[in-house]
């Protein structure tokens, strides 16, 4: 994580670079970015976990529906 100097030094090369006035416009557009970003990753987790929940049910539902537990008992005919 960036400290507080590091960020100084980041800040002030970036106005020399793009200006006074360009400045608050790319804070923006980099916002702007950062919440879009945000905003897609939480989808992708949200769908993510969906699926993980819909390949997880069957399994539950499997374990009542055993085949094997629910066959008939056979019986040794000597």
């Amino acid at each position: 994580m960036l400290a507080g100097p590091d960020l100084l030094v980041i800040l002030v090369i970036a106005l020399i670079v793009f200006g006074p006035k360009k400045l608050p416009e790319i804070g923006k557009s980099i916002g702007h970015a950062m919440r879009e970003f945000k905003k897609a990753t939480e989808d992708m987790k949200e769908s993510f976990e969906g699926k993980i929940t819909e390949l997880e049910e069957p399994k539950s539902h499997s374990t009542s529906q055993d085949p094997v537990t629910n066959l008939p008992e056979k019986t040794l005919k000597s």
